[in-house]
């Protein structure tokens, strides 16, 4: 086992227990039921140094819900990265949201944007993973039946066991990789990484969130996304 899978296997046993209260009706852990996908993804993607780990901030309903990669849109985890394995079922599956794997007929927005940038850039999966790796900070994702709800919405006292296991799992990620830079994709992701590798020498800086319900990405995440990498210097 990669040291990346050894770290997921034990993140995901520190969160199993956790319980959140309502307005929260369903959690999904796709490092459990979609641990097939995600594990073929960091062994073939997760080892060796690297220049900069993204870290998003958790798992999108038609993204890595389904398919165990973070930001996982369907086409560009199965095409581009040429990962496909089987995805079961959660303990108690949100009928808002089923879990349908690799055959989910639905789009992640965020995760076709950030991955059709990375592709348009490095072309093959392989030569954006030599330096770079795309982690999330929290695996689980939250809803209120059909409504996605995200950690940072969380009350205090259930944040803070969550964020705990999260941050601990985030420097051993940077502990193996060794980065130069950590880019939040979002400003919370930025912080919860800042807070997380406090000490660390690296480099902390962060993009605009690709999600549909940013405007401001709706006006042309692609080229905002790149600007705010070239002038941190990540990028040339």
């Amino acid at each position: 086992m990669t040291p990346l899978e050894s770290a997921a296997r034990s993140l995901c046993d520190t969160l199993d227990p956790m319980r959140f209260a309502a307005p929260v009706s369903h959690v999904y852990n796709p490092l459990d039921y979609a641990w097939a996908p995600n594990a073929l993804y960091l062994q073939r993607f997760g080892q060796g140094k690297k220049k900069v780990i993204f870290v998003g901030m958790n798992p999108g309903p038609f993204g890595m819900v389904q398919t165990g990669v973070p930001f996982g849109e369907i086409a560009a985890v199965r095409d581009w990265m040429g990962i496909e394995a089987a995805v079961t079922k959660p303990a108690v599956e949100n009928p808002k949201r089923p879990i349908e794997g690799f055959a989910c007929p639905r789009s992640e927005v965020s995760g076709r944007r950030l991955w059709g940038l990375f592709a348009e850039r490095f072309g093959s999966a392989e030569a954006f993973f030599a330096d770079h790796f795309v982690a999330n900070y929290c695996p689980l994702a939250f809803f209120d039946n059909g409504r996605n709800l995200t950690p940072d919405k969380l009350p205090a006292a259930e944040q803070g066991p969550l964020l705990a296991a999260c941050d601990a799992h985030l420097r051993r990620v940077a502990e193996a990789l060794e980065p130069d830079w950590v880019i939040g994709v979002g400003a919370w992701a930025e912080q919860r990484a800042r807070e997380a590798l406090g000490g660390m020498p690296v480099k902390f800086g962060r993009v605009l969130h690709p999600s549909p319900a940013s405007p401001a990405a709706n006006r042309g995440w692609r080229e905002a996304a790149t600007k705010q990498l070239v002038a941190l210097g990540v990028w040339d």
